[in-house]
């Protein structure tokens, strides 16, 4: 999770900057998610519109293959079929998630894709030919240490794999409200990528698209980069341009996903010695301070907001605990979201605190940075600070109130799905293949250069 400039985002954007409610406004809805539909005033807590242009990035040959735990299988489409449809509509859903490697030999490009994303890596347009040559640079430098992180946790990433099964879990659970629909999944930056999964939902000539985000909160960096390129290649294709879409911005805030991560933590507490003693440790995924600041970015807000909705359920079962919010997961030199994680971690030691449970809030399903950061990393530092009993609550996976809470949230978005216009903004023309050349050759040119600075080198590294 890691943007254009911001005089590209602001305007497309529509950030409201005197809409930040106080914590004690948020509120419980089982009602209707943060839906975006075509061009509808946005709250910057609430969900906002969507804007931005395409990255560039690498794509690498995919074979289908089954998976073990739920019998789901994989194809280059990232779909998961229903064969129920009626003749009179075909429903689609379209999860949206970051994608991982799936082996060590995709670290590498994955990095690439990642950070040749304008929404990761936020050049000024002037400096905007600089985004492949610098993503190049920077995954050719992080991959050896990124591949020591994805061999710890079984030489790959399991993301698509869980991804899969919410999907086949989600079709199933709208099967049962009598909603059939065919359930696609979008990765950002490996297979199956969005490109991939729109190609099929056009082939499938789906009437009525549900696009849910696998993040619960909002961040340009998250679901707003891969919204864009959805948006963007919907507006380009005649058929797709036509169809209804509802775009659910955020759902963090719905009745069914706060209860069911406080059913997994009261469940951890009661492994601990003394259950009413341990603090609730929420760790977030960073994003640059700038994100927020500068970009009008409602992460923050919502994910303070999150936190509050999770401690206010729990207190209303009887869980008083204490609970601490930190941001993990910070890269390069500019300043990230703080109180930083490992930070927070040596200070809690200090603080005497000895049983601490870790809260993955950003996370819906296990990937890097819960089965190696936090469950290695962190465990690690937090022992080595002085905590003695260290638990952490599971990833939702496919936790059966949280899938059945998403059909939900599809269900109750279906009737605002409109067609995806063209933005009102202008867009980028094209430069022509002569002036990408001569763009990537003096990008090439620099990031040689870099290459050759071993201060620069040592930068990029950490």
């Amino acid at each position: 999770m890691e943007a254009a400039t911001t005089a590209r985002i602001l305007p497309q954007m529509n950030f409201n900057q005197n809409s930040t409610p106080l914590r004690s406004e948020a509120k419980l809805t089982a009602a209707r998610p943060n839906i975006y539909a075509m061009s509808t005033p946005n709250d910057k807590r609430n969900g906002i519109a969507i804007g931005l242009s395409m990255g560039p990035r690498v794509q690498e040959g995919v074979v289908g293959r089954t998976l073990c735990s739920a019998g789901v299988s994989t194809y280059p489409t990232g779909m998961i079929e229903s064969h129920s449809e009626t003749a009179e509509e075909r429903i689609g859903v379209i999860l949206l998630n970051l994608g991982g490697p799936d082996t060590l030999h995709d670290v590498q490009p994955f990095l690439f894709n990642l950070f040749a994303d304008p929404d990761i890596i936020r050049l000024p347009r002037l400096f905007g030919f600089l985004q492949r040559p610098l993503a190049q640079l920077i995954s050719t430098l992080r991959a050896p240490k990124s591949k020591e992180g994805y061999a710890a946790i079984g030489g790959g990433s399991p993301l698509r794999r869980i991804t899969d099964e919410q999907a086949n879990a989600i079709k199933l659970a709208l099967q049962s409200k009598d909603v059939p629909a065919n359930v696609y999944v979008a990765m950002r930056y490996w297979h199956p990528f969005t490109e991939e999964a729109v190609h099929q939902i056009n082939r499938d000539r789906i009437t009525r698209l549900v696009v849910l985000p696998l993040y619960p909160q909002y961040s340009i960096s998250t679901t707003g980069s891969s919204i864009r390129v959805l948006r963007d290649t919907f507006r380009n294709d005649a058929y797709l341009s036509k169809v209804p879409v509802a775009i659910i911005q955020s759902w963090y805030q719905r009745e069914g996903y706060i209860k069911s991560m406080a059913d997994l933590i009261e469940k951890e507490l009661r492994t601990f010695p003394r259950p009413e003693e341990a603090m609730i440790f929420f760790s977030a995924h960073g994003v640059p301070v700038s994100y927020v600041e500068n970009a009008g970015d409602p992460y923050r807000d919502q994910m303070e907001d999150c936190i509050f909705l999770i401690m206010q359920e729990l207190k209303a079962r009887g869980v008083p605990n204490a609970h601490t919010l930190a941001y993990q997961s910070r890269v390069g030199p500019v300043q990230w979201l703080k109180p930083y994680t490992d930070e927070v971690l040596v200070e809690l030691g200090k603080q005497g605190i000895k049983s601490l449970l870790a809260v993955p809030v950003s996370f819906v399903s296990e990937h890097i940075e819960t089965l190696e950061e936090i469950d290695m990393e962190y465990k690690e530092l937090a022992l080595e600070s002085g905590i003695i009993h260290w638990g952490r609550v599971p990833a939702l996976n496919c936790t059966s109130s949280f899938i059945n809470d998403m059909a939900d949230a599809v269900i109750e978005a279906l009737p605002s799905a409109m067609a995806i216009s063209p933005s009102a903004a202008a867009e980028e023309a094209d430069d022509g293949l002569f002036a990408y050349v001569i763009k990537l050759l003096f990008g090439s040119i620099l990031a040689f250069f870099m290459l050759l600075s071993p201060k620069d080198k040592s930068a990029f590294k950490n």
